[in-house]
């Protein structure tokens, strides 16, 4: 630990000793209380009113049985979560992840993430997360929709669109979403904006699939405006994972002139030099729901890299859309020696404390998944905003409020960084940046 403040100190010390069998959540909490101490001392009101300690406690988490049918008639049970973290901003805001690592560790990291991000977007959202240790992979389309509807028999109580509004996640896409929202409706006989990421002949909002990908690549393209005087054009990028945010973030890199090199599952990565072929991708997962090891069989000249490591192929820019931790030191140390100089995270905690610190020793323009990812959330703002007012935007309307988001959270970051005496590390600043937007509001409402 590598705290000072005595405040921050206890602090860590007391959600420690309270959850000490929860690493993911307090890897979470070290890295936050660890950025955001230049502004302790100028804020004592944050320790007057105890808002830290606030911040680091739920104000609810939900733990519950989710039992299902498979095709063959066996009773399977699974856990099911939701954390309502804080809501000082507005309704819990945030996603469910189907994944069998999903633990009340992880769901609560993310919901603590989460609460920043929001608060970063400029949208009145608090924070929450959901999910289950459910693993969709290998299910047949009948058992996903009994797991669904089961999984929401519970949920939709704590449910609501001034309440609590979940969105996809890892495992979670249109289809998941669109059998949960169906349940919500037949348990309460409502029709309201009380999911997001919904097709949009469902009442979702166009751009809503795309927004955490594009988003990424926005805010990419904005730092590198504003500190580089040059877009990312002509730049080579990798990306890892093959999902939604990989593909989309993929799409507009390649858009904006950007050579996309890479793109992942759990089996390995593939590297294409002439860039990913987009469309054969997206055939490959979207639609085949397949490996990418398929990619190199059809497209000549890449190649498959069975349990590699994507971040030893040399690039300007790295886009880890995965999951959690999945760039350590060693893979931060080997970006830095191959020239990188951004990286951006399209997954929540993509790198380790040890890859954070060998970025900012290496001076790479590092951008941490509550400022990079926040696309998809902030899409998720304008579709609760176009369900209650009954309306649609178009997807040039949606994708032009999308970008003004991003680019104000990049200025928003980089001006609280600047103000801490830290320019240039955007840990700082979205932390402090998103910490006392909360706060403000926490201590408003008493």
């Amino acid at each position: 630990m590598n705290l000072k403040h005595p405040y921050l100190k206890r602090v860590y010390e007391s959600v420690a000793a309270r959850d000490k069998a929860e690493p993911e959540f307090l890897q979470a909490v070290e890295e936050v209380l660890t950025s955001i101490e230049p502004v302790i001392d100028l804020h004592p009101e944050l320790e007057q009113h105890g808002i830290i300690e606030r911040l680091c406690e739920p104000e609810r988490l939900i733990v519950f049985q989710v039992p299902w049918t498979d095709d063959a008639g066996k009773v399977h049970v699974n856990r099911g979560f939701r954390v309502q973290f804080n809501s000082a901003l507005g309704p819990y805001k945030g996603g469910c992840r189907f994944h069998p690592t999903v633990t009340a560790s992880v769901i609560k990291f993310l919901g603590f993430e989460q609460c920043f991000k929001n608060a970063l977007t400029g949208l009145p959202l608090g924070g929450g997360k959901g999910g289950s240790d459910f693993d969709p992979k290998g299910k047949s389309e009948q058992e996903i929709k009994r797991f669904c509807q089961s999984f929401m028999t519970e949920l939709t109580r704590h449910l609501g669109q001034f309440t609590d509004v979940p969105a996809g996640d890892i495992g979670v896409g249109r289809r998941e979403i669109g059998y949960m929202f169906g349940q919500y409706k037949r348990i309460t006989n409502e029709f309201v904006g009380v999911f997001t990421g919904k097709a949009p002949e469902n009442s979702g909002s166009l751009g809503r699939k795309e927004a955490t990908g594009y988003g990424l690549v926005y805010i990419v393209e904005e730092m590198f405006r504003t500190l580089k005087r040059e877009g990312i054009a002509g730049k080579t990028a990798t990306v890892s994972g093959s999902g939604n945010v990989a593909i989309y973030a993929i799409e507009k890199a390649t858009e904006l002139g950007a050579t996309v090199v890479t793109a992942s599952d759990s089996g390995g990565y593939v590297h294409d030099p002439a860039g990913i072929n987009l469309d054969v991708l997206k055939q490959i997962k979207e639609v085949e729901r397949g490996r990418v090891s398929e990619y190199a069989a059809r497209v000549p000249g890449a190649t498959y890299h069975a349990g590699g490591n994507v971040w030893e192929v040399a690039c300007d820019i790295a886009l880890p859309c995965a999951t959690q931790n999945e760039i350590d030191e060693a893979s931060a140390k080997a970006l830095v020696a191959n020239g990188v100089v951004a990286v951006a995270e399209g997954s929540n905690m993509s790198t380790t404390p040890g890859g954070i610190e060998a970025f900012l020793a290496g001076g790479v323009l590092y951008v941490p998944g509550k400022a990079a990812n926040a696309g998809g959330v902030a899409v998720s703002g304008l579709e609760m905003t176009q369900n209650s007012l009954r309306l649609s935007w178009t997807a040039a309307e949606v994708d032009e409020k999308l970008q003004g988001i991003m680019k104000n959270i990049f200025h928003t970051i980089n001006g609280a960084a600047e103000q801490c005496k830290a320019p240039g590390n955007f840990v700082v600043g979205a932390n402090v940046a998103g910490l006392l937007n909360v706060a403000q509001a926490m201590i408003w409402q008493g």
